[in-house]
């Protein structure tokens, strides 16, 4: 692969780069998707705590924006040696910025409310109460709901979904596009034995033709039939997604009272830096909080360091689209063992704590709730038969004109599919608050005035 393709800022569809004064093709990226609905909605949506009450605990939305200030500030130091190694125009450095810093605001766009607790349940409603409904599919589309993921509804919603709906969606850069996409194929593809991350994938079968455009335009190399080599910048949006992560898991566990200091502390000791501002602040008797608040900045500046130089390290290995296993992996040790044990101990004690376990159950029966309405009302819809009361109020929720418009135009047959998605874009663009408002409507229990 070549940077100079990689870079692609014509936009999905083939369409040329608007030409603007103070904003280029990859900042227009960054404000459509800080502008748009599906964006703005990620601020009422869980990061790893269902319905958390204490305000200090991160949302979907707190974490895109960290995750985008990582992302920027890895993209603009590697553009900054490979500018100086000639293998990039000085001009295209705060562009990787820019394409990486939108892919991160993105990176969580798709998710359904309840994080991945609600991936589980979609999957697991279309395994038990749902299974009906995946006779009237083929087995590839069938696949897409049964191993349901939020990074291709994320791309969905980026390509389909968002603003011209079903036109090109957000009508984004090819080179953003590229950087979003953390598993270049389908869903039957992540089935597959040869999957290198089985269950994965990046686009359902109805985003298949964007997701071969957008991969040939990059010039993403096809590694296998079906399988794309990532976009490089892609491995920058993982990083910084999973470096964000090892320090906000643990600030939120502390902030809730499910792990201790002395346990977070020597975990992050190996990447700190041993100097008299940081042994003064350790020393000091500033609540646990805004100690932790106050390291950040030092443990995320390790991490920076660590993935830039393991990016370019590898960086004719990445254009190649050889590298094996994500950044952090070819990360020096330190680094790597900790955010590694960060990840365990908030899977082991934050992640497994009582307070959430309940949560989840409930969040579960909620989006279970909501597939028995939805699916069943669009497949109605879909047959052409007369629905009944409830059937056709839910369809008027969802909103008739919403349906792709030559949905009635297809067979029969064909119909299903694209109304079981267009019942997920539904629920998936869900806040927690609102699933769980309607999921009570839909049983009957919170009828209220408006």
């Amino acid at each position: 692969m070549n940077w100079h393709q990689l870079l692609n800022s014509r936009r999905l569809g083939n369409r040329p780069a608007k030409e603007e004064s103070g904003r280029t093709a990859f900042l227009r990226d960054h404000d459509k998707i800080i502008f748009s609905g599906a964006f703005r909605r990620l601020a009422r949506k869980t990061q790893v705590h269902p319905l958390a009450t204490n305000d200090h605990v991160h949302n979907r939305l707190t974490h895109s924006l960290e995750v985008s200030c990582v992302g920027r500030t890895l993209a603009i130091r590697v553009g900054e040696q490979l500018a100086q190694q000639q293998l990039l125009p000085a001009e295209s450095i705060t562009d990787l910025g820019d394409i990486v810093q939108s892919a991160c605001l993105a990176h969580d766009i798709g998710n359904p409310p309840f994080g991945h607790t609600g991936e589980k349940a979609i999957r697991a409603w279309f395994h038990d109460r749902g299974e009906k409904y995946l006779s009237l599919l083929t087995p590839a589309q069938a696949s897409d709901l049964t191993v349901f993921e939020g990074n291709a509804q994320g791309f969905r919603v980026l390509t389909n979904s968002e603003y011209h709906q079903y036109q090109g969606g957000m009508r984004l850069t090819y080179a953003t596009l590229g950087a979003f996409l953390k598993y270049p194929w389908l869903s039957a593809y992540s089935l597959a034995p040869e999957c290198p991350r089985p269950e994965k994938y990046s686009a359902f079968m109805d985003e298949a033709q964007a997701l071969h455009e957008v991969c040939q335009a990059n010039g993403m190399l096809e590694v296998t039939p079906g399988r794309y080599a990532r976009h490089p910048l892609a491995y920058l949006v993982e990083a910084a997604d999973d470096f964000c992560y090892a320090i906000i898991d643990l600030e939120d566990g502390l902030e809730m009272g499910l792990l201790d200091w002395d346990t977070v502390y020597a975990l992050l000791k190996p990447v700190l830096p041993d100097t008299k501002e940081v042994n003064e602040l350790l020393s000091s008797n500033l609540r646990v909080g805004r100690k932790a608040a106050l390291l950040r900045g030092k443990i995320i500046e390790r991490f920076i360091e660590a993935g830039v130089h393991a990016f370019l390290t590898h960086h004719d290995t990445l254009l190649k689209g050889t590298l094996k296993g994500d950044l952090i992996s070819h990360c020096p040790p330190d680094v790597k063992q900790v955010v590694d044990n960060a990840k365990h101990l908030a899977k082991t004690e934050v992640f497994e704590h009582p307070r959430k376990v309940e949560l989840e159950i409930g969040a579960f029966e909620v989006v279970g709730s909501l597939l028995d309405g939805l699916v069943e009302a669009v497949v109605s819809y879909a047959s052409g038969k007369q629905s009944n009361f409830k059937h056709q109020r839910i369809i008027d929720l969802i909103g008739p004109h919403s349906f792709p418009s030559e949905l009635f135009e297809l067979p029969q047959e064909q119909r299903f599919y694209p109304a079981i998605m267009r019942a997920l874009d539904y629920l998936a663009g869900m806040t927690d608050d609102y699933a769980t408002y309607l999921a009570k409507q839909f049983s009957g229990m919170a009828v209220t005035r408006y």
